[in-house]
């Protein structure tokens, strides 16, 4: 381990982090996909293997994430903020249909569903660290950094938030942080929470899944109709008896009996089959990697020498943890049903490539974080009568 983690740069907290949850999500899922394969008549280990093959590719994003100077990812931002705007508008349009939901657009040729909004949350938050990081110096103007700036975070969320309100909540929350943490006035950011709070209520009372979402909430509250039909709160019932059967440790790996009740339980409820499988003591573990994962990202964020490593450590940092408990307080009934999956753990084919990306690119702001602390120490070592004999470190966003 120690031989192999030497070879990996930047917070080696972070990538043992990334090795666990991927173990622990090759075991979860494993065990959950039982009922899937039934119904679609395949064997659990082509399931297994498929997963395990996502893993390893987004292993290797990570990898050649981490390994790109993250100032690159100033200009990259706005390729993908150009790309993702009209692709969240075509989702929205043409996009497959599932659940009332056009959330999935079919990519050509290897014929495979790609959700746009992960692309989306990548785009935006890197978007958002290179615009706060620039207009540094004209961020009162309101015309030249207050504008763009409101015009990506209204746009992508009114452009999300129809199909997947709840990612666009996250989405917008994590907006919120990296506009304070920008320097952006309050009474602005005030304008910013109105227009999304405009878009969400036209969104909740005239939006393709307004039944939906109103039926959710009613659920979740246990309030509105006189009885509450059983279907709308299977799920998050189903949810409740895995935790409260797992115990303190939990039945052991493969033996969840609710995993052949949810109907997602490799996905939206996996923590419960975690808690379930592993007890409380699993789930507790679970919370704490993700806190700890949190906290290194708040050490990147303090250490980092330049505003937009920083911003951006703290964007995606806040975002994946965000969703890892928005998850998992789903599952265990703080919260009304969403489709948001546990971050690394849960099944999915691009939430854990670009997942894995953003840990990359964390894990890049990272790194050069170590280098400029090494350099910096070669400095003064080398600095002989006041001169600098090693160059200076250059500049960077």
């Amino acid at each position: 381990m120690e031989r192999a983690l030497s070879k990996l740069k930047g917070d080696r907290w972070i990538w043992i982090i990334v090795i666990i949850l991927s173990v622990w999500s090759m075991l979860a899922v494993y065990s959950s996909v039982g009922t899937l394969a039934y119904k679609e008549g395949k064997g659990t280990e082509v399931y297994l293997i498929k997963h395990t093959a996502l893993i390893i590719g987004g292993f290797a994003l990570m990898y050649f994430s981490h390994l790109l100077d993250y100032r690159y990812y100033a200009g990259i931002s706005k390729i993908l903020m150009a790309i993702t705007i009209p692709l969240l508008l075509y989702t929205l349009i043409f996009g497959n249909t599932v659940n009332d939901a056009n959330r999935w657009v079919t990519i050509p040729v290897i014929n495979q569903t790609f959700q746009t909004s992960d692309l989306a949350k990548l785009a935006l938050i890197t978007f958002l660290a290179r615009m706060l990081t620039r207009k540094q110096t004209e961020i009162k103007n309101v015309k030249r950094a207050f504008l763009p700036i409101m015009g990506s975070v209204c746009g992508v969320f009114a452009l999300i938030a129809p199909a997947n309100l709840s990612t666009a909540l996250m989405l917008f929350g994590v907006s919120v942080l990296l506009l304070i943490i920008g320097r952006i006035s309050i009474k602005q950011i005030a304008y910013v929470c109105v227009g999304v709070g405009f878009l969400l209520t036209l969104v909740i009372f005239f939006g393709p899944r307004r039944q939906t979402y109103i039926s959710r909430v009613q659920t979740f509250m246990g309030s509105g109709e006189k009885e509450i039909d059983p279907d709308k709160s299977f799920q998050s019932n189903h949810a409740k008896i895995a935790i409260a059967t797992g115990g303190l440790f939990g039945k052991g790996p493969g033996n969840s009996t609710q995993r052949n009740m949810l109907p997602h339980p490799y996905s939206d409820f996996i923590f419960a089959i975690i808690i379930e499988e592993y007890g409380v003591v699993g789930g507790v573990t679970l919370v704490i990697i993700y806190l700890v994962f949190m906290y290194r990202c708040i050490r990147i964020v303090t250490q980092s020498p330049k505003a937009f490593g920083a911003l951006l450590a703290a964007g995606l940092g806040f975002s994946l943890t965000l969703q890892a408990f928005a998850n998992m307080a789903v599952a265990v009934g703080l919260g009304p049903v969403t489709g948001i999956p546990l971050p690394l753990v849960s099944m999915g084919g691009t939430s854990i490539l670009f997942t894995s990306i953003a840990f990359g690119i964390i894990l890049s702001v990272s790194r050069n974080v170590d280098e400029v602390k090494s350099s910096t120490a070669m400095t003064k070592d080398k600095t002989s009568n006041g001169k600098v004999i090693v160059g200076e470190i250059p500049e960077m966003i």
